[in-house]
């Protein structure tokens, strides 16, 4: 207010002793006025000192908003109060301390109520009735059951106008709250704005120690841990826990299927979830080697919302971050699932990232710790399944394993020979093994014993043995391995099966396996001969003579038969039944049976000398051939079985075999059989019949290798005129052939083939054949 100039009076020239009085009165009023003045000014700057040297003791968030609100609250005269800082990251408002009964850290977003509006408009706001309001948010009333009644909010600011929060007070105490309790907070809060920017500062970065000693702590934890299954649980555990989110899932990536994988999923029941590494939000991460942060997952296209269908689980915000290992490749992908706060931030990002990183090293170590768990348990099974004994020993000659083949095989508990010495094992007569593992661990080369045998018990037991040198992969040795295969069974089944068959085709079909024994459909060629006149033959000997006599030739049979790879089916009384290429087939099955029925032939002449000299008689056979499709395996009955061949073929291997008496011939074989002949034998067309229960004719051939200069002279010209006859013959040239087979008659008088077809020509020439005449014949004999 200026100063004014007024004129005098007497009373102000003068003053009389009434004046005096009031001048006197006046005078203490003005002076108690300044006094006053002074006195709020001087506490107004208490205050701001009381205040900054409060804050400036004090080390830590929480301590500074506390004093600073208690100071605000009391000054002002209001029943509670409230700090609110921003959070930059996650757009919200936080109150890490409040009076009352509520003592708890409460989020808004800073858009929002009247702490939002003072923070956006950056301006104060004085409310004296708070439910009139509409910006007034009065849920945090219903859950705590307190009444607002009246809000003073300034903004905080800093000394350069920075806005960081804003600073609530609310009911006053007595009457209502005025522009100067609105100016008084204003300056508190921008006095204490220093104080909480450094709080906040120091706050952070013990926050960001805290979390780096955890992070240490977690990984530690993590790479301790070698079991995939529980490391994957620890990982999404930490990883929800970490970036505060609902639920989070580490996918791996199996290389085989091209799937990323997850074993477990937080908050949701265990179980495996596979999807092909190049779909989805996950699969575009694993492809891309990229990051994706999706802050509205329905409202990216990549999102596919099946799966919240499926479980009734609402994605709201995702992080997806590659799995890298070490080398720089992506083994896989973290997914972590609705921050509780707000979008996930470009830090959550980095520290997943980190996070995985870490992590990564232990997925890689448990994975290949998983990998040769599999590969041990592999090999246990493995070795448990063997039916060959599998000993390993160290370099102090003690047994490090010993599966169950190689307990039974040494009479022994597999499990109680661990750890004791090899001597324990092979001693006594099987000291011998100890001589070469001695050797094997000398010399580092394998060495092996075929067809030997153990003494366990008083019991040999046949085996091949094998003993091999154990290297490390710096090639150091490590022990010896002793493989003990058991051959006893395999032995007696070999003796058994060397009874009908070649002993190499034993052999052949042990290594084969057993499925051949069960039944097979297959081309083989069906051996029968016969004794000729075996009755009159034996009618002078008695039991014992025709045993030893029947013995002896079927030795001799047997052995031809084996030798040239045959298999004996069965003996039918004097007849042998025989087949090539059942149950092991050869490319020259047909030459192989032709072949042994010329050396049966030669045999019986050979064994039939020895006969005549010893005053015996003679024996003579006649073998049929045929080959065909037929059915070979085990047939019988459960209590009797027989390895046998059926079949059309088997039964005109027969009817040859008994038209040798016919035909006067000794081997008789079929077109089906000659045609198939890879060798050249000396052999002619003997006819074309239609066999009994036949209706197609067959040709039928007779091999005469068997013969020598001086049991058929003049083969070669004999053979030439009978084939010119049966060519007349089948030309219906009927007289032309009478002297052609009479010439042949003439060069072996004992020929029955060329005395049966001039037989047949006189027929023919006084009764002519039809026209579709073919020159096939019926046997009416079996």
């Amino acid at each position: 207010m200026k100063n004014e100039t007024l004129p005098m009076t007497p009373a102000a020239a003068g003053p009389g002793k009434s004046g005096r009085a009031k001048a006197a009165g006046r005078a203490p009023r003005a002076n108690g006025a300044a006094q006053s003045q002074i006195s709020r000014r001087l506490r107004h700057v208490e205050l701001m000192l009381e205040i900054t040297r409060k804050m400036a003791a004090m080390d830590s968030l929480d301590d500074v908003l506390h004093t600073l609100l208690t100071l605000s609250t009391r000054e002002i005269g209001a029943e509670r109060g409230s700090l609110f800082l921003n959070d930059e990251k996650t757009g919200e408002l936080y109150s890490r301390v409040a009076q009352g009964n509520v003592n708890r850290e409460i989020r808004l977003l800073n858009t929002s109520g009247i702490a939002g509006n003072v923070f956006t408009s950056g301006e104060s706001l004085m409310i004296q009735d708070a439910y009139a309001d509409p910006r007034f948010n009065r849920s945090i009333d219903e859950q705590t059951g307190y009444v607002t009644r009246s809000i003073l909010c300034v903004p905080i600011r800093t000394v350069k106008g920075d806005l960081i929060g804003v600073a609530q007070t609310l009911n006053k105490v007595k009457g209502k709250f005025t522009y100067g309790d609105m100016k008084l907070l204003e300056e508190m809060t921008t006095q204490g704005a220093i104080a909480l920017q450094t709080a906040q500062y120091i706050d952070r970065m013990n926050q960001i120690r805290k979390q780096e000693l955890e992070f240490l702590d977690m990984v530690s934890e993590m790479t301790a841990d070698i079991k995939i299954g529980s490391l994957l649980q620890k990982v999404m555990s930490e990883a929800t826990r970490m970036l505060d989110a609902e639920r989070s899932t580490l996918f791996l990536n199996d290389p085989r299927t091209n799937e990323l994988w997850s074993q477990v999923g937080q908050g949701l029941d265990s179980l495996q979830i596979k999807l092909p590494n190049h779909l989805g939000i996950a699969g575009a991460v694993f492809t891309s080697g990229k990051s994706i942060n999706i802050p509205y997952a329905y409202a990216d296209l990549r999102f596919n919302p099946a799966f919240d269908k499926k479980t009734g689980f609402f994605t709201r915000s995702i992080l997806c971050v590659p799995v890298v290992n070490q080398h720089g490749k992506v083994i896989g992908v973290t997914q972590v699932l609705n921050k509780k706060s707000g979008p996930f931030s470009a830090e959550d990002e980095q520290r997943l990232k980190a996070f995985t990183a870490q992590v990564a090293i232990a997925l890689e170590n448990a994975k290949l710790f998983a990998d040769v768990q599999a590969m041990k348990n592999y090999n246990e099974n493995m070795l448990e399944s063997m039916s060959n004994g599998v000993i390993t020993l160290d370099v102090e000659r003690k047994v490090v394993t010993c599966n169950t083949s190689g307990g039974r095989i040494l009479r022994l508990d597999a499990q109680g020979v661990l750890s004791k010495p090899a001597e324990q094992l092979f001693e006594g007569p099987n000291a011998w093994v100890l001589e070469k593992i001695a050797r094997v661990t000398e010399k580092q080369v394998p060495e092996s014993t075929m067809d030997t045998a153990l003494e366990m018990g008083g019991e040999k037991v046949s085996i091949n043995l094998t003993v091999l040198p154990l290297k490390g992969v710096d090639k150091k040795s490590l022990g010896t391995m002793v493989l003990i295969d058991d051959i006893s069974s395999e032995k007696r089944i070999k003796a058994t099966m060397s009874r009908y068959m070649d002993a190499n085709i034993a052999d052949q079909l042990l290594s084969t396996g057993a499925d051949l024994l069960g039944g097979q459909a297959l081309t083989a060629t069906v051996l029968f001969s016969d004794i000729r006149g075996f009755t009159p033959l034996t009618e002078n000997l008695g039991a014992a003579a025709t045993v030893s006599l029947l013995n002896e030739y079927f030795t001799l049979m047997v052995d031809v038969i084996q030798k040239h790879g045959g298999m004996l089916d069965k003996f039918i009384g004097d007849a042998i039944m025989a087949g090539f290429g059942v149950p092991v087939p050869h490319e020259d099955d047909e030459d192989r049976a032709v072949r042994t029925a010329i050396q049966m032939i030669s045999q019986l002449t050979e064994w039939n000398a020895k006969r005549v000299l010893e005053g015996k008689l003679p024996v003579n056979i006649g073998v049929g051939l045929n080959t065909d499709s037929l059915i070979a395996g085990n047939i019988g009955s459960l209590k009797r079985m027989d390895f046998t061949m059926i079949g059309d073929g088997v039964n005109l291997a027969s009817r040859l075999e008994s038209a040798c008496k016919q035909y006067g011939a000794q081997i008789l074989v079929s077109e089906n059989t000659f045609k198939r002949l890879r060798g050249t034998y000396r052999a002619r067309l003997v006819d074309n019949v239609i066999v009994k229960g036949k209706t197609q004719a067959v040709s039928i051939y007779e091999i005469m290798d068997y013969h020598t200069d001086q049991s058929f002279p003049g083969m070669a010209e004999f053979l030439q005129i009978f084939r010119l006859a049966m060519d007349q013959y089948r030309g219906r040239k009927f007289k032309e052939a009478i002297s052609a087979f009479s010439e042949a008659k003439r060069l072996r008088p004992e020929d029955k083939v060329s005395k049966m077809y001039l037989e047949r020509c006189d027929h023919y020439l006084r009764e002519p054949p039809p026209e579709d005449w073919n020159g096939a014949w019926t046997l009416t004999e079996k």
